[in-house]
């Protein structure tokens, strides 16, 4: 197991996280800094939902293409319930154009990874982004623990 990037973050955010959580949320920490590509969906290059399907993809969980596809997955859950490896879909008038990956929830503080166009695949707090935090529309469950 990979050391280096455990160390970045609280352990006592895993305690409750089932081990296939972990390893997703683990493996798509190996993408940050790869830059963004419209329609990317491999390492060369990430779109938002490009990011997602892959990284789910690589850890056997079965996940649709396009983020509007992906917010019909799995169960829908509150935004305070997320737990690492959990998709939260962004958008306005309801309407989803964004998606991203749960890496750590502690109440204010909801930590996503996402591949965003201006910055590639970075690991944001969205609840302290003005322009994420009133974009964000819903969450979902995908992976069966």
């Amino acid at each position: 197991t990979s050391t280096s990037k455990t160390k970045t973050r609280s352990k006592s955010s895993f305690s409750s996280i089932s081990s296939k959580r972990v390893k997703v949320v683990d493996h798509a920490y190996k993408y940050i800094g790869t830059k963004y590509k419209y329609g990317g969906k491999d390492p060369k290059g990430f779109d938002c939902s490009g990011f997602t399907s892959y990284v789910m993809k690589q850890n056997n969980v079965k996940i649709n293409d396009g983020s509007f596809n992906q917010a019909k997955q799995g169960q829908k859950i509150p935004i305070n319930a997320t737990k690492p490896g959990d998709l939260v879909f962004f958008g306005t008038n309801g309407r989803v154009s964004h998606v991203g990956m749960v890496v750590r929830n502690a109440g204010s503080q909801l930590e996503v990874i996402h591949s965003t166009s201006s910055k590639g695949v970075i690991v944001q707090n969205i609840n302290s982004s003005d322009y994420w935090k009133k974009r964000v529309l819903f969450a979902r469950n995908i992976i069966e623990d």
